[in-house]
């Protein structure tokens, strides 16, 4: 009789050792000196001079376009120009109406450009 021979095992896979993700370094936050202070932009301390149209709301002497932003914002809290339905858009009273090239009403970001058309 002829005998049946063994099948061959094959030798069994191994299985990869488990890869640990790789940690992720966070970026440290810088840490800044204790009493110093973020030193302005020199563009935007500037002394610019406002036109004779946005002087009647800002006043006439040169101050920085920063200056300039806070008094227009000042006036509007002042007179209740902001509108009450969209706080975003600024109702023109008669000043600010040449200023903001007649336009009765004109967004908060548009306002920003339209005075910047008046500093020299």
């Amino acid at each position: 009789m002829a005998t049946k021979k063994p099948a061959a095992k094959k030798p069994a896979a191994k299985k990869a050792p488990a890869k640990k993700p790789a940690a992720k370094k966070a970026a440290a936050p810088k840490k800044k000196a204790p009493g110093v202070k973020r030193k302005p932009n020199a563009a935007f301390m500037k002394a610019m001079t406002p036109t004779a149209t946005l002087a009647a709301v800002v006043g006439d002497k040169a101050i920085p376009r920063t200056e300039v932003t806070k008094k227009i914002w000042e006036y509007i809290k002042k007179n209740k120009l902001q509108d009450s339905a969209n706080k975003r858009m600024i109702n023109a009273d008669d000043k600010l109406k040449a200023v903001f090239s007649g336009k009765k009403q004109v967004s908060m970001f548009e306002m920003t450009k339209l005075v910047n058309a008046h500093l020299k």
